[in-house]
């Protein structure tokens, strides 16, 4: 439940801003748009508001007894609000079950990277992007001024990232059903959906889907260590495209093979089928 009297005010720490900050700031403001910053050197002591990354209370993570989560990434104020607060995002995206999957997903994803770096200094791009917002070390800038604006690009990041998150959802029905179908560990989509968090789970080998280029695609579903593939695309295809592909595969209307192997491109979602089924047959 929203603590609308915690979130109508809150501060955190002035002076050079970081990606932690700021996207609690952003967080903060998606749940409740008129709550009301203060960026500070020293947190009020008597505040009803919210303190984060300063203060050393729940939502600061700088005292010598920070929290840690059990895959060992230390907690920033980010992770902290948003383990706090993170759910609410998903009332109405999700069902009951599915709300603390969908917030351990965007921790996972999104959250943890910039705790990450913010404990560490490990480096991240999209931290680095946020630091970029501060005033130069020589220019003669409002630093209160650029942190208001990092926020502004922080909650669209978010917003976009949450969005994203939520259509995930939606696609994983559209592909649950599609693995009901599967047939010869080969799954037919019968639009474009992000599919990977739910094949990979399965014992596909192969994904085929209506291209957003056009035609259709039919890609190799990775494998549990990265890089590796269940079944690449044969060899000899890599990199081969048109006439040559076509000659090589003597499949007609193959259209383009990746050089990685993990991707063909076809004129119909039938040709991939039969990219799929040889390239099953020559791995066997």
């Amino acid at each position: 439940m929203l603590d609308t009297e915690l979130l109508e005010s809150g501060y955190t720490h002035g002076g050079r801003f970081h990606a932690d900050d700021v996207f609690s700031t952003a967080l903060l403001r998606m749940l409740n748009p008129k709550i009301k910053i203060q960026r500070v050197m020293n947190a009020p002591q008597d505040t009803k508001g919210i303190v984060y990354d300063i203060g050393r209370g729940e939502f600061d993570h700088h005292q010598e007894d920070a929290q840690v989560r059990d895959n060992g990434v230390p907690y920033a104020a980010f992770g902290l609000l948003w383990r706090k607060y993170g759910s609410l995002f998903f009332g109405s995206k999700c069902t009951e079950e599915q709300i603390p999957e969908a917030v351990q997903r965007f921790d996972e994803s999104f959250v943890q990277p910039l705790d990450l770096d913010d404990n560490t200094g490990c480096g991240n791009m999209l931290a680095s992007i946020i630091g970029a917002f501060n005033p130069y070390w020589d220019e003669d800038a409002d630093s209160d001024r650029n942190f208001w604006k990092a926020v502004q690009f922080a909650q669209l990041v978010l917003e976009r990232k949450l969005g994203f998150l939520y259509s995930q959802f939606r696609a994983d029905a559209v592909v649950e059903e599609a693995i009901e179908k599967m047939e010869d560990a080969i799954v037919k989509l019968p639009v474009y959906a992000p599919w990977k968090p739910i094949v990979c789970r399965s014992e596909a080998e192969f994904v085929i889907y209506p291209s957003q280029r056009g035609g259709y695609c039919a890609q190799a579903v990775p494998g549990k260590e990265e890089g590796v593939l269940r079944c690449p695309f044969p060899l000899s295809w890599a990199g081969k495209e048109n006439e040559d592909l076509e000659y090589i595969s003597g499949i007609s209307g193959l259209r383009f093979c990746h050089r990685g192997r993990f991707l063909v491109s076809a004129d119909t979602e039938d040709t991939c089928l039969k990219a799929c089924k040889k390239a099953r047959q020559q791995q066997e």
